[in-house]
């Protein structure tokens, strides 16, 4: 009976850790890079990951001008947003690149209060980065993305 439990509870244990195992992102080493193609309120998002030895070692996530110049940089933009949702790109840009270093994985990055349809673009975009890291496919990513009115 002792032995026949003892199985029981290994199998469940040697279930779930191949499962765990198995669920784990295997990320080659390399650059990775994703842009948009159009212009959204005079910005676009360029994204990059460095990946080495398997996990992600730098994250450079902005939003730039025709100019090259950073949303995080533009004082207009960030004292208006900030008056309306309590922060700007000054603060959420550089926090969402900072989390997903951290978690290493874009389902685990946070959704930023008053940014919420950045951040939820951000991860979007980190799942793409992720996929070509785990292929070790470093061709640009281009999005092709929806401009609002």
């Amino acid at each position: 009976m002792k032995k026949a439990f003892l199985l029981g509870v290994g199998a469940v244990v040697l279930f779930v850790f191949a499962q765990t195992a198995f669920a784990q992102t295997v990320l080659q080493d390399g650059t990775y890079k994703l842009e948009e193609q159009n212009y959204d309120h005079g910005y676009r998002v360029v994204f990059e990951i460095v990946v080495k030895k398997g996990k992600i070692t730098k994250v450079n996530y902005d939003n730039i001008n025709a100019s090259g110049a950073s949303k995080t940089k533009d004082a207009g933009y960030q004292t208006a947003m900030k008056k309306v949702n309590g922060l700007g790109p000054k603060e959420f840009i550089p926090r969402l690149a900072k989390n997903f270093q951290k978690v290493q994985d874009p389902a685990k990055v946070d959704v930023i209060t008053g940014a919420s349809h950045s951040s939820e673009s951000f991860k979007e975009y980190a799942v793409r980065l992720v996929e070509a890291a785990q292929k070790g496919d470093t061709a640009l990513i281009s999005i092709d993305n929806e401009v609002s009115e």
